[in-house]
């Protein structure tokens, strides 16, 4: 009888260790990329993009957080999103997109998810 409780409680003590570290999942990353194209379809490098959110409150107040990358060689722009994120957050942003370059400029939106790479095309003209 004595052996069989040492037993029980061998198991039960496995079992809620192995569950324990089952659930410690690793966060994935939030990326966002924006493709940045001219008039032309061509890729545009070193183009300014700004991500920033717009205020959904009446009356309308600022929103400070505002982030600025430029594209690189394939036109892309990389933003970083793993520090606004936390685990078990409903979503993270929809954010408006500033593209420019040498004069020419346009504008988007892109809907940042969590944990997953969110992209979004942003074509620039005079």
């Amino acid at each position: 009888m004595k052996n069989y409780i040492i037993f029980t409680s061998f198991l039960l003590l496995a079992g809620g260790m192995s569950l324990g570290l089952s659930s410690c999942n690793k966060k994935g990353d939030t990326i966002a990329k924006v493709t940045v194209r001219d008039t032309a379809n061509a890729l545009v490098s070193n183009a300014r993009v700004i991500l920033y959110g717009s205020s959904t409150t009446v009356p309308l107040k600022p929103v400070v957080r505002r982030d600025t990358a430029y594209t690189n060689a394939s036109g892309v722009a990389i933003f970083n999103f793993n520090e606004v994120y936390q685990t078990g957050q409903a979503g993270v942003a929809v954010l408006d997109i500033d593209a420019s370059k040498d004069g020419l400029k346009g504008n988007g939106i892109i809907k940042i998810e969590e944990e997953l790479q969110s992209v979004a095309q942003v074509f620039i003209q005079p």
